[in-house]
């Protein structure tokens, strides 16, 4: 199948809709919380077509502990004269203006960056991103798994360094051209979806550790070891039950949130909190309410939330209907 689709993108017309270029992305990181901080970068710009323009990488100083340095292999001695993202936020806007982000697994990678822009006080000139785990699924490829490894297998795309952001990028950037092609050969829907910058950002000192003078061998690294357990007294009211769209929430609503948020996630779940609602960490049947930018991500929560029939609402929307939460309905 992938080979007709294929073989037909190069007779049928390009699809007007698809996007004029892309930034092919990659970054390692710290870890993979909220706290973490981008500790590499790298963007392959491609034009419409997916064929390579040029490409760019940075260390980046991330001012604690590099983390996992079995797994990218930047230690701290390494890093240590690195730019800060500040200091490397512009070039990154020039690379990624007017395109979508590119990215395998693109929500984890548009939410480092968005995270680092915030702290930086600017903003990502991005606003759409596309997953290649989500695009092999609309192409239904032939993949054991969705590992990059798997995707540039299939496309005969030779690994050379994995989990080196310039490396990493390259590789995908080889196999999103094809990927690419095959969707326009079959007039595939592209699975485009917003990329939300960081409007509000808390950057509590407690959960950001300092970078480590010397090397750090990798039995330093222990996850939480930098940061405070972020933990929350329970939700003094019972369960009301499910919002119903066009009331008020009420105080005990169990509201769950999935993807990107333009107001920095730990600030909506405090705001939500002090409003008297329980935080779910998941969706069950017992979830009050769903919220989240992104309907149709394929997410585990949102599709729970459909076969549960659990309501589904924006960001937006709920931040209006926090300014007036009805009250616990006294037992």
């Amino acid at each position: 199948m992938l080979e007709d689709r294929t073989t037909a993108a190069s007779a049928a017309p390009w699809p007007a809709a698809y996007p004029t270029g892309y930034a092919v992305v990659d970054v390692e990181t710290t870890g993979l919380a909220r706290d973490d901080r981008i500790v590499s970068a790298a963007v392959y710009r491609v034009d419409a077509r997916g064929e390579i323009e040029d490409h760019w990488y940075t260390l980046v100083n991330p001012q604690r502990d590099p983390g996992p340095v079995w797994i990218h292999g930047l230690t701290s001695a390494m890093l240590a004269d690195a730019p800060l993202f500040g200091d490397i936020a512009e070039e990154f806007s020039s690379r990624l203006d007017g395109r979508v982000l590119v990215a395998h697994n693109a929500v984890f990678d548009w939410s480092m960056i968005a995270r680092e822009y915030a702290r930086a006080e600017r903003t990502a000139p991005v606003r759409q991103r596309l997953c290649t785990i989500a695009l092999s699924k609309e192409l239904a490829l032939p993949l054991p798994n969705h590992k990059l490894e798997s995707l540039a297998a299939h496309f005969g795309v030779e690994q050379r360094h994995a989990h080196n952001a310039l490396d990493d990028a390259r590789v995908l950037a080889e196999a999103f051209r094809p990927s690419l092609k095959a969707a326009a050969g079959g007039n595939v829907r592209l699975p485009l979806l917003e990329c939300r910058p960081l409007t509000e950002w808390a950057d509590g000192a407690p959960r950001i550790g300092r970078q480590a003078t010397g090397p750090a061998p990798s039995s330093s690294y222990r996850p939480g070891t930098w940061r405070a357990a972020r933990k929350r007294q329970p939700c003094p009211y019972p369960n009301p039950g499910r919002y119903e769209p066009g009331k008020a929430l009420k105080q005990g609503m169990r509201v769950a949130f999935s993807g990107d948020t333009s107001v920095e996630r730990e600030l909506l779940e405090d705001r939500a909190v002090e409003a008297g609602l329980h935080i779910a960490t998941s969706v069950s049947r017992l979830t009050s309410l769903l919220v989240t930018n992104d309907p149709d991500s394929g997410t585990s929560k949102t599709v729970k939330a459909r076969a549960f029939g659990t309501p589904v609402i924006d960001e937006a929307a709920f931040g209006q209907l926090l300014q007036d939460v009805a009250p616990a309905t006294e037992a």
